[in-house]
């Protein structure tokens, strides 16, 4: 007789991936606006990343205990590096801001209503 524990654990796999969920995002810093998408994950925290063309960044969030509000470092190509914070409206819709270390305060803007950026 077959055991089904391997079906089992597989099927557990499969469950915990798809509860990643990706959403777009816009990264509006002085004369630039980049674009991509985010990811969250329920197990691991959530990453991005952005481009303009010419620059990419990105960003990765660990889990927290305060669910609505995460903080995460942000390297891009250029060789700028920031730190970000951002607030959830919902599950999938937020806002903040990334503080680069030139000074410069970049808008974060992630779900929906980055598509308008």
């Amino acid at each position: 007789m077959k055991s089904i524990l391997p079906y089992v654990f597989g099927l557990s796999a499969f469950a915990l991936t798809a509860c990643d969920i990706t959403h777009p995002v816009a990264v509006v810093g002085p004369g630039t606006t980049l674009r991509g998408t985010a990811t969250a994950s329920f197990t691991q925290g959530g990453w991005f990343q952005v481009t303009n063309g010419a620059v990419t960044c990105r960003g990765q969030y660990t889990l927290t205990p305060e669910p609505q509000t995460v903080s995460f470092p942000v390297t891009c190509t250029n060789g700028l590096k920031g730190l970000g914070t951002a607030t959830y409206s919902t599950p999938t819709e937020g806002a903040g801001t990334v503080l680069m270390e030139n000074g410069e305060e970049w808008r974060f803007i992630f779900g929906r209503q980055a598509l308008q950026f």
